[in-house]
């Protein structure tokens, strides 16, 4: 039925209820909210602790830089989760609600993100940025590092492979990367710059921001933009307003080495690896012969957007668990079935 049918018929029993009172729905008296009201409630923010258990300030010795993570679950391996360019730690909040109930999760705000604080928020190296990640875990995990997953989207893809490349991190099991490819990376760098300027940087409260964020594409789940959105603003005084993610156009001069090289390093990985795209056109030759040769696992994740794991965080959070399961990824590192002694009745 069209628009127009449903409100004729709509129409005819509001005038039907109104000859019968008796027959009013018990909801008839409540006022409708007014049209901005129900727009704030719908674009809401929702709390952090609905999916996390808690969070940390990691400060790293003999530095001013404090690191600012989000945990969850309590055994198994840690799925550490790195975010990618203007987003947060809390990207992953909603993916690690369901992934929590098998693994432990660790998500970071990275430098210059969240509420991490560092010397220098916008030294975005990718050197800089594998510096800081492995110092966190060393901070949090001294030497006694527990079995490692290293999640990351975007920029947060790279340095996640750049990380798993030094192989220096021993306690590394498995890497995952979430809609990064070298090719694509490099090509859409040379639009980074108009993109940049022409989002939409000032909001007059959280909700603004948020609903901007969905109605724009960016995100294309309301309830993960509810909880990330607000992660990435700070509120100005002067303008009376909230501020998108700022500084992002001075680093310009690190984009390249975030992606050039990063297929090969992926490939060389001496872990299990899988690639998360949103699109099959995004894979690059280097990755396509790899993938042939069944270097890797890849699922091309339908009706997303740059974001898996806020568009569709449980079918995110099941590719997640399942990769740890078929590699048999367990709290110390992989886990090697024991063989059985043959009994005497096998003999």
């Amino acid at each position: 039925m069209d628009a127009s049918g449903n409100l004729t018929s709509l129409s005819e029993e509001s005038e039907q209820e109104s000859v019968h009172p008796s027959s009013e729905s018990v909801f008839s008296n409540v006022p409708p909210l007014p049209p901005l009201e129900f727009s704030l409630q719908k674009y809401s923010q929702l709390d952090w602790t609905s999916y996390f258990d808690q969070e940390d300030d990691i400060c790293i010795p003999e530095t001013e830089n404090v690191f600012h993570v989000y945990k969850a679950g309590s055994e198994g391996p840690v799925v550490f989760c790195l975010h990618g360019c203007g987003y947060a730690g809390l990207s992953f909040a909603l993916s690690a609600s369901k992934i929590k109930e098998k693994v432990r999760v660790v998500s970071m705000d990275l430098r210059g993100h969240g509420k991490s604080i560092t010397d220098n928020d916008l030294d975005l190296s990718i050197e800089t940025l594998c510096t800081d990640v492995l110092a966190v875990i060393k901070t949090m995990y001294e030497d006694s590092p527990p079995a490692i997953v290293l999640v990351g989207h975007s920029m947060g893809g790279s340095v996640a492979v750049h990380i798993a490349a030094k192989r220096i991190l021993h306690s590394l099991a498995g890497l995952v990367v979430v809609d990064v490819v070298e090719g694509t990376a490099l090509a859409s760098l040379i639009h980074m710059q108009k993109i940049l300027s022409s989002r939409v940087k000032h909001f007059s409260s959280v909700e603004k921001a948020i609903e901007w964020s969905v109605k724009s594409g960016s995100l294309r789940n309301i309830d993960s933009a509810r909880v990330s959105i607000p992660a990435t603003l700070k509120y100005d005084d002067s303008k009376k307003c909230y501020i998108a993610q700022e500084g992002l156009e001075e680093t310009e001069k690190f984009w390249r080495s975030w992606y050039a090289g990063l297929s090969d390093k992926f490939l060389s990985s001496p872990v299990p690896k899988l690639l998360l795209l949103a699109d099959t056109d995004r894979l690059d030759r280097t990755l396509t012969i790899g993938q042939m040769q069944g270097k890797f696992q890849m699922v091309v994740v339908r009706h997303t957007g740059h974001a898996i794991q806020e568009d569709v965080p449980d079918e995110f959070a099941t590719l997640i668990l399942n990769f740890i399961s078929r590699n048999r990824i367990g709290p110390h590192g992989i886990e090697i079935p024991v063989l059985r002694k043959p009994s005497k009745s096998d003999a």
